[in-house]
Formats: structure tokens, C-alpha cells, sequence
């Protein structure tokens, strides 16, 4: 099965409203995805994360410039193979960001054709899947003027938790003083519409916003939630600073998004309780495999970030029905996919078929592949030419 082509589509469409997190405003919905073809006329999708406020653009050029030579004209059976040696030709200029970002979108592509070729879900290639349903958490919580908005944000806890949404994790990083009165005000809110025991589970994230010292009284604040994990409390360099938080905190420490590939998670895995490695950026289904594993060795639970579209859906969804909970016993924690609640059109409308919560669950696609069916009309709607 020799790959033909590899052609990449950059989406964007502008936000009626724009958002902010703590490293900046966010003005439109972007995502940059990959489709492989063979000469058998199998497709596989891809999508490569776009990260925080990147542009598109970026990871387009790596994957056309410097992936797609290495790619055509092979196996696209041999994605360990394939994915080594994309690794290594980009060593010298890659190893993070965007790079990865490229190498990704093709693996996850080449997962999903295996699972075609096969007539298998990605989960089943994987090894397995230790579940078919799992249980997500809505993402939101974005800044419409800056601070000062925690009346608002406690409205749109109570809209999640009315939505069927039990767990939720909450955008901090806009201050001290500000981010320990949003905390307070939604569970305030929380426990006025469904009682004191609201059984609605809390993460926060603070991209990285605060150092040490800073973090660290938040994260002292912080430990009245009884909190999942507190996730980026720091820049993804400071292993030290990481350290010391995981060593002094009752707060399990979150964190991965902005790491990549098994070098990258080699040291963090020491340093935090939850890896967040993100399939579109990480190094893809491959590099997340490898991750789980040295995770599940050190006892660290792995739950995957995602936050680009339902491409990313998919293949996070795959991934985390094949992960094993690195502390067996009957009732074990399971892990969540990550549901953004935000405007996003490349999600509902990218897919057919698209999936539904049902009883606080989503189930994982049982189709070949990722088990998704790709809307070219939705791609061509939102593409951009300006390449």
C-alpha cells in the first residue's frame, strides 16, 4: 500500500466573539489537517494541533516542504518506520512545536489507513480497548474582556452541568486575586442550583501563566476543590520549578500539552501526576503510544489533551480507549476526553455522523480507522488558499 500524495488544507474562519486565555486573544478557529492517499485508494486523515496562538500556516509548510518527500512513495503500513525517520531527517530544526506538529498529522493519517487496510478501529491496532465510552469534560471558561468576570463564568458552569456535563475544567491565569474569586464564585454557584454535594468535578488551567512562587500560593488556594488536577501551572521548560510544586502541593500537577515525543516526556514524567500529551502534536498516535507506556512504567496517569477538531477528536478518543490506568484496583479512576465547549465549526460539521453525549458519555467510533467520514464540503468552505 504506497502512499501517492499527501495534500494539506489549512481551515480558518474569524470568531463572531473573540476569547482570551492567559497567553493572549484568540480571533479566529484554525486547524491544519492532512490527507494521505495509496495506490490502493484507501484515505487516511490527520490533523496537526495548532498550538495556543500559531498560525496554520506553520506546520502546513513543514508537512509539505519537509515531510511529504519522505513520505510518498512508501509503505503506508510502516508508520514506526516512517515516523523515525521523519524524526530523525528533522532532528537538527524540529524536536518541538510545529515540526512534531507535522509529524503527527501524518502518523495519525497512517493510523487511520492501517485501520482501513485492516478493516479495524484504531483502538483495536493499538492493542485493544479497555473501554467503548468514555465520560467528558467540558472545556470553556474563556475571558470575554479580562478579568472581573466571575459572575459569568459561574452562569456557564451551571449551563455545563445542566448539559450533562459532570466534570469541567476552568481557564485561570488572569491574576491571583481574580482567579481565586472565579473559583469560589462557581462553586458557589454550583452548590446554590444543585445542592452543597454538586458532585461536579473541577480542573483548572492557567497556560502557563505564573512562576513558581505564584503557582504555588494559587495551588495552596486551590487545594479547598478537591480538584482533579491544576494543569501548565508553569512554562514547560521549568522541570525544576515543577518539582518543587509536585513535591509540595496536595494538588496533582497537570501537564504536556506543550511537550512532544518520548525525548521531550522523558524528564516530565518525574515531575507531574497527569501527562497530557496532545495526539496532534505530541508526534501522534505513535509518539502517544510510546508516552503511555513510559507514563504507565513511572505510575503516572496519562489523559490526553485536544482542543483542535473533530479529526483530533477522533484519534484522542481511539487513544484513550486503548490507555490502561496506571493503578489497577476495581474502581479506578478512568480518564476523560477533553470536550471543547467554545464556538468551533470544525468540529459538528467536519464529520458525518457526528457523536452525541448520551448518559454522560460519549462513545469511542467502532468504525475502520478513526471511524469518522471527513466532509470535503465543510474543508472547502473554510479553506484557505492564501498559501
Amino acid at each position: 500500500m504506497k502512499i501517492t500524495s499527501v495534500d494539506v488544507f489549512v481551515l480558518k474562519t474569524p470568531l463572531d466573539e473573540p476569547f482570551a486565555f492567559s497567553q493572549g486573544w484568540v480571533n479566529q478557529r484554525s486547524a491544519t489537517l492532512v490527507r494521505v492517499t495509496t495506490d490502493n485508494g484507501l484515505v487516511g486523515w490527520g490533523e496537526a494541533f495548532v498550538q495556543g496562538l500559531e498560525p496554520p500556516e506553520i506546520a502546513s509548510a513543514v508537512i509539505r516542504h519537509a515531510l511529504t518527500p519522505v513520505v510518498v512513495g512508501r509503505n503506508a503500513l510502516d508508520s514506526n518506520v516512517l515516523w523515525y525517520e521523519m524524526y530523525n531527517l528533522t532532528r537538527d530544526y524540529g524536536r518541538k512545536g510545529s515540526v512534531l506538529a507535522g509529524i503527527s498529522a501524518i502518523d495519525i493519517a497512517l493510523w487511520d489507513l492501517a485501520g482501513k487496510y485492516y478493516q479495524q478501529p484504531v483502538c483495536q491496532l493499538l492493542g485493544g480497548a479497555f473501554r467503548t465510552k468514555v465520560k467528558p469534560y467540558a472545556t470553556g471558561f474563556y475571558r470575554i474582556t479580562g478579568q472581573g468576570e466571575a459572575a459569568r463564568l459561574a452562569k456557564e458552569a451551571v449551563q455545563h452541568r445542566k448539559a450533562g456535563f459532570t466534570s469541567m475544567k476552568v481557564k485561570l491565569g488572569f491574576g491571583l486575586d481574580d482567579d481565586i474569586k472565579v473559583m469560589r464564585v462557581i462553586n458557589e454557584a454550583l452548590s446554590a442550583e444543585f445542592g452543597a454535594d454538586h458532585k461536579c468535578e473541577l480542573m483548572v488551567d492557567t497556560n502557563h501563566a505564573y512562576g513558581v512562587a505564584e503557582a504555588s500560593r494559587l495551588g495552596c488556594e486551590l487545594e479547598n476543590y478537591n480538584l482533579r488536577w491544576y494543569e501548565e501551572p508553569l512554562v514547560p521548560e521549568d522541570l525544576a520549578g515543577y518539582k518543587v510544586l509536585h513535591q509540595k502541593l496536595n494538588v496533582p500537577i497537570a501537564a504536556g500539552e506543550n511537550e512532544h515525543s518520548i525525548y521531550g516526556y522523558n524528564h516530565l514524567l518525574d515531575v507531574i501526576d497527569v501527562a497530557q500529551p496532545d495526539v496532534g502534536s505530541c508526534g501522534g498516535l505513535t509518539a502517544a503510544r510510546d508516552i503511555t507506556a513510559m507514563a504507565q512504567s513511572k505510575g503516572v496517569v496519562v489523559n490526553p489533551h485536544v482542543w483542535g477538531s473533530a479529526i483530533a477528536q477522533a484519534a484522542s478518543l481511539q487513544l484513550i480507549a486503548s490507555l490502561p490506568v496506571p493503578h489497577h484496583s476495581l474502581f479506578a479512576r478512568e480518564p476523560l476526553l477533553e470536550y471543547d465547549r467554545s464556538s468551533h465549526p470544525f468540529r459538528r460539521d467536519l464529520i458525518e455522523n457526528p457523536w452525541e453525549l448520551c448518559d454522560g458519555m460519549i462513545a469511542v467510533p467502532d468504525g475502520h480507522g478513526l471511524g469518522i467520514d471527513v466532509r470535503m464540503d465543510t474543508i472547502e468552505r473554510y479553506r484557505s488558499h492564501d498559501l
